[in-house]
């Protein structure tokens, strides 16, 4: 199964602690699914929890029975003809109604919202992989009640961006700071953790990578470096007699060691020599081979 339809499975198991929050959930459920009107009422989901979901709430809230029938891609549950009128008053609507609207006199407690957002999510939502990208789409399927989802969501701090898609309204969120936020607040908190412990995890890879990349970065310089400050003091090495002795040392000693660094140098000479001491002795070695 994917990121999603596992959420889905989970939230497809939630019971609400009060009716007014299951009345809500099961508003998301119907006014977001394919088609809320007179015209029908119906939801298409390839998820099997989701759809008795829908035919349970909907039996329980509104006494209406769902016709679920199975393709080999989706469900698709309906409510007869002779009981729409029945559903949609239930919620505050009617047949005939010119723009299908989001009617918050279905919210009744400070709860409501996450479970009318559940319900939402349930019928035409979907999460990417956080393995893959950090990515929320809600799939609204009426473009007056896109506006009004999208204002639910900004009081909640979670600001949507808006689309459209083969004719449809499209809401989604790329920040996983937010996304993380709708699934909290929907009620998929385990959904939550597992997005929370994979982008700790993915943040210790990348800082391990590019700790990974600086090293290997100052190791290649260090070598370029090295080599380059090697060929330079070569033009001095016939005429390393007539150097004085610390000076000879020093430069046959890093020709010796071309990749060893200045600390390591000063500790292989026979003579005392701070680090600092061997850089201004190779820089006046390096000057005098300029010279040459």
């Amino acid at each position: 199964m994917s990121f999603s339809s596992d959420i889905k499975k989970s939230l497809a198991a939630l019971l609400p602690e009060k009716d007014c929050c299951l009345l809500a959930e099961a508003y998301g459920l119907l006014e977001c699914g394919r088609e809320f009107s007179g015209c029908g009422i119906e939801l298409q989901t390839e998820n099997a929890y989701v759809a008795k979901r829908y035919a349970t709430l909907v039996k329980l809230i509104t006494g209406a029975e769902v016709q679920t029938t199975k393709s080999p891609k989706y469900y698709l549950a309906r409510i007869p003809a002779s009981q729409r009128e029945q559903v949609l008053a239930r919620f505050g609507h009617r047949s005939g109604e010119l723009s299908v609207r989001l009617n918050r006199a279905n919210f009744d407690c400070d709860d409501c919202v996450g479970a009318y957002l559940r319900g939402l999510f349930l019928a035409c939502g979907t999460v990417t992989n956080p393995q893959v990208d950090y990515h929320l789409e809600l799939c609204v399927p009426h473009y007056t009640l896109c506006g009004d989802v999208a204002a639910l969501l900004r009081e909640k701090d979670i600001p949507p961006k808006r689309a459209r898609r083969g004719g449809g309204e499209l809401l989604y969120v790329k920040e996983s700071e937010l996304i993380e936020d709708f699934l909290t607040l929907i009620g998929a908190t385990a959904a939550t953790l597992e997005m929370m412990n994979i982008k700790i995890v993915k943040d210790i890879r990348n800082t391990a990578n590019r700790q990974s990349n600086c090293d290997a970065a100052n190791i290649a310089r260090t070598v370029d470096a090295a080599a380059a400050q090697c060929a330079c003091l070569k033009r001095l090495a016939d005429a390393a007699a007539a150097l004085d002795g610390e000076d000879r040392e020093l430069l046959l000693t890093r020709l010796d060691n071309p990749t060893a660094s200045l600390r390591e140098l000063s500790e292989l000479l026979s003579y005392p020599l701070s680090r600092s001491g061997v850089y201004h002795r190779l820089q006046k070695l390096l000057r005098q081979a300029d010279e040459l």
